[in-house]
């Protein structure tokens, strides 16, 4: 989709848009007419090669930038969130893709372990929905205001697949972020749309056991459509959330290749 013509392109701030579905989904953004902020925690260098790639396919070099942004520390977020409201001159797309996923026997959960994937995963996207919901709610752009977050299939409450176990702190943390997703709905209707992707597997991790080919072969056997999803589909019902559906909040799409109907 290619937006139509306004007095601005959309401005959209992707947060861990340097690497993996954040990449793609900063890439899509651009290709659809988007100008793009990138925040990255350590991948300085991959977070300026994604801008240039965005700056390749279309986005305004004078409005487009990478930005350091710590999700882990509460006072960072806040503090970075109260100095973005301040200082972009609009934001039409805000979406919460960073999160940290570490597994975690329950013997080695602690205040420290559980709180590191809260911050990151809940507590974050809200102070920055908090600090950024006056700029979405005053969007000009032919989508209006849309925030999008990246949760997962397996931590939906009662609506989800439970996940295999040892992740319990990372699990929590992004059901807080489903019902994040609700509640802001309800919070900044009608003026800003916020909505949700669930993936099962969009891209397998790049170490642990889940990286391994017997635990992904375990899982796509319980997958209807028989394989992974890729980054780039993930990000094309991201940038379908942000720019395209316009009646649409307080929605989660299943994005499993089916995995929810086994």
């Amino acid at each position: 989709m290619t937006l139509p013509r306004t007095h601005h392109r959309p401005l959209a701030l992707i947060t861990g848009g340097a690497r993996r579905i954040g990449r793609a989904t900063t890439l899509a953004l651009a290709r659809a007419g988007c100008d793009v902020v990138v925040t990255y925690n350590t991948s300085a260098a991959e977070a300026e090669a994604t801008l240039a790639e965005a700056l390749r396919l279309g986005a305004n070099p004078a409005e487009s930038r990478t930005l350091q942004l710590r999700l882990d520390d509460p006072a960072t977020a806040d503090a970075v969130g109260d100095d973005l409201a301040r200082t972009l001159p609009r934001l039409d797309v805000l979406v919460h893709n960073a999160s940290t996923y570490e597994r975690t026997p329950l013997a080695a959960v602690s205040p420290r372990v559980a709180l590191a994937a809260f911050n990151t995963n809940a507590l974050a996207p809200l102070l920055l929905s908090k600090h950024l919901s006056p700029l979405l709610g005053a969007s000009e752009a032919f989508c209006g205001g849309s925030i999008v977050a990246m949760c997962d299939i397996h931590a939906l409450g009662e609506h989800g697949i439970p996940r295999s176990k040892d992740y319990l702190p990372y699990a929590m943390s992004k059901a807080a972020l489903a019902e994040m997703v609700r509640s802001l709905a309800r919070e900044l209707a009608p003026r800003v749309r916020v909505n949700a992707v669930a993936p099962g597997v969009a891209m397998w991790p790049e170490s642990g056991s889940e990286a391994e080919k017997a635990a992904q072969q375990a899982y796509l056997s319980k997958v209807p459509l028989g394989r992974a999803g890729t980054p780039e589909e993930c990000a094309d019902v991201v940038r379908w959330l942000a720019l395209e559906a316009t009646y649409l909040t307080g929605e989660i799409v299943r994005f499993d290749g089916g995995r929810n109907l086994v």
